[in-house]
């Protein structure tokens, strides 16, 4: 009998469990359905917003070359700006780790690629990072990443630059962060180089600094 009544409260509780499983299921696959058709909503505005252009410049949309170029278009402006639904927090959650290192992590030529917020046009060159831990450190690949979500926005060389390392800040709250990014311009012939470094004192307030006194407070590091 007490066998009989065990094997039927365990039915019952797997039966709760299976319905509360499919219930989960049903709302992620609810919510994941919301999603896609937002996307796809938004997707046929700008594909209809790049026909607007085309037109007004006195293409014709209808011919063979253009016939799918604002879909093209339209899917390749969202890949370009994809960061935009992307955050530090989400790629970072399961790769910080607790270590007593305290010598200086460096990455190197992270390429990057964005677009100029001025003229939409692309530009791209290198990232080159630098932090001093402060019993933190994070997956190098990781790194990388922070720059592709900041990267893939638009963007001014500047911000971007600012935004990454105020990102890996907040983050892993090291001594000292510097960035460094190197970028050519598709609608200019210049070379520009930037430098943000952003360190904490002992107020905790952060501040910014140009070239040489990056150098400077690293050495001293």
């Amino acid at each position: 009998m007490e066998y009989n009544h065990a094997a039927e409260m365990n039915g019952v509780v797997s039966d709760y469990l299976n319905m509360c499983i499919e219930s989960k299921h049903n709302d992620l696959c609810k919510e994941k359905d919301t999603k896609e058709a937002a996307d796809s909503k938004k997707l046929s505005l700008i594909e209809k917003s790049y026909g607007t252009i085309l037109s007004e410049l006195g293409e014709d949309v209808d011919r063979e070359g253009l016939r799918r170029t604002p879909l093209r278009a339209a899917k390749a402006m969202q890949f370009l700006t994809k960061g935009y639904k992307e955050t530090t927090k989400d790629i970072l959650n399961d790769a910080i780790f607790d270590e007593n290192h305290d010598e200086m992590v460096i990455v190197k030529d992270i390429e990057l690629y964005s677009l100029c917020e001025h003229h939409l046009v692309p530009f791209f060159g290198k990232a080159h990072i630098a932090y001093l831990p402060n019993k933190k450190v994070v997956g190098l690949s990781k790194l990388a990443r922070i720059v592709e979500i900041y990267s893939r926005r638009l963007q001014v060389q500047e911000r971007l630059t600012k935004q990454i390392a105020s990102a890996i800040s907040e983050a892993l709250e090291p001594a000292g962060v510097a960035v460094v990014i190197e970028a050519v311009y598709f609608h200019t012939t210049s070379f520009i180089m930037l430098v943000c470094e952003v360190e904490r004192n002992t107020g905790g307030v952060e501040r910014s600094s140009d070239t040489e006194v990056m150098h400077e407070t690293l050495m001293k590091k």
